[in-house]
């Protein structure tokens, strides 16, 4: 059984083009995930439950809430697929300060807007999984209900404070 180490499961997840369009992304990873063994793709999607369960942050979900307007989980997960999309370097940065999220440009745009959303990003290994097997990949928890650290306060002048250069370049 062949093992995907960290630095492989980075490899498989960043997106080369920062401004390509949200389908493109998720179709070059289901490309890349489809030559990985059975074995490889639970191992894939362990690492990706990792990054999500670790980047379940109210700091975070505030980052998306400034970028674009993110206030709901569902948005919250796409962003953080998004997030991870941005690779290992990026990744790391947002966890031990959000604000930094600011330099990771660009940013894909839809409608003029700012789109830091992967629809599903999170599903293609167990799709492609279940597409093979006829079964689910093995459950892996969240083992969290609420984002971890304290809510941020979503009017602007607290937004200001907590993230000055997110809310200097996306703040509308």
């Amino acid at each position: 059984m062949s093992v995907l180490s960290s630095s492989e499961f980075w490899q498989l997840v960043t997106v080369p083009d920062k401004t390509a369009e949200p389908e493109s992304v998720s179709e070059r990873l289901k490309t890349l995930l489809s030559d990985l063994t059975d074995e490889q793709l639970i191992e894939f999607d362990k690492q990706f439950s990792l990054c999500m369960r670790q980047s379940y942050t109210w700091e975070l979900f505030g980052a998306a809430f400034v970028m674009a307007g993110c206030n709901d989980d569902y948005g919250f997960s796409e962003f953080r697929c998004w997030l991870i999309s941005r690779g290992e370097t990026t990744f790391n940065a947002a966890l031990e300060n959000a604000d930094s999220l600011a330099q990771c440009t660009p940013v894909y745009h839809l409608n003029e807007q700012p789109y830091p959303y992967l629809d599903e990003y999170d599903l293609i290994a167990g799709l492609l999984y279940e597409e093979r097997n006829e079964d689910e990949l093995p459950f892996v928890p969240s083992g969290l209900e609420q984002p971890k650290g304290k809510r941020f306060k979503d009017k602007p002048k607290f937004l200001k404070l907590a993230y000055p250069q997110l809310f200097a370049k996306y703040w509308q």
